[in-house]
């Protein structure tokens, strides 16, 4: 259970890229007494993410993929670090059984497309806009839902949607769809939080 032995709900971030997510959940949750942004993991030493860290002083995790799937899943960190809940901010790669098994619906990801269509392994990116206007979609959008073994599978906590216009490329869909990122995955984290503690 979360919340025993400390009052605070722990987040980890796991991001892989520029960390624009991450940043709009840590200034989201930054005066929050419930909330605390507890650690950034990351697999890239070269990410974005990690100067977001600096920013907002909170330690950061870079993690190697051999021992990531093969060894204990960075658990004794994450286990030092109290973490109770963990936010995938554009995180690519799959996560270990290891994980997702020691954090049962305690793990969400966001994703830019309205699954369960153009998700999938290696649908991330400017990939998923490409083939939505690749198949004349009208509409797209994000969904945040919960992880589980397979790519992009987990239940579906909330969608928003967004036009795709007939002129639309991959880039000005990618403004779009960062928009309803931005503008939704900090609340629903926090509604999400609210629903463990209340368990």
């Amino acid at each position: 259970m979360p919340n025993e032995g400390h009052l605070l709900t722990h987040i980890a971030i796991f991001a892989s890229g520029a960390g624009t997510n991450a940043q709009k959940i840590i200034e989201h949750f930054k005066n929050c007494s419930t909330v605390k942004m507890a650690l950034i993991v990351c697999n890239r030493p070269d990410a974005g993410v990690l100067k977001i860290a600096e920013q907002f002083r909170i330690p950061a995790l870079i993690i190697d993929k051999e021992r990531f799937f093969r060894g204990n899943a960075y658990l004794p960190e994450l286990k030092e670090k109290k973490i109770d809940f963990i936010v995938l901010a554009g995180f690519l790669w799959k996560l270990p059984p290891l994980l997702i098994k020691e954090y049962p619906d305690k793990i969400i990801n966001i994703h830019p497309a309205l699954l369960p269509k153009y998700g999938g392994k290696g649908m991330y990116g400017s990939r998923v806009h490409e083939a939505v206007i690749a198949a004349k979609e009208k509409e797209s959008g994000i969904t945040i839902h919960y992880v589980d073994d397979l790519y992009d599978h987990g239940k579906i906590i909330f969608q928003a949607k967004c036009a795709v216009e007939e002129n639309e490329t991959a880039g000005t869909l990618a403004q779009k769809i960062h928009k309803l990122e931005h503008e939704n995955f900090p609340g629903v984290i926090e509604q999400c939080v609210q629903n463990i503690v209340k368990r």
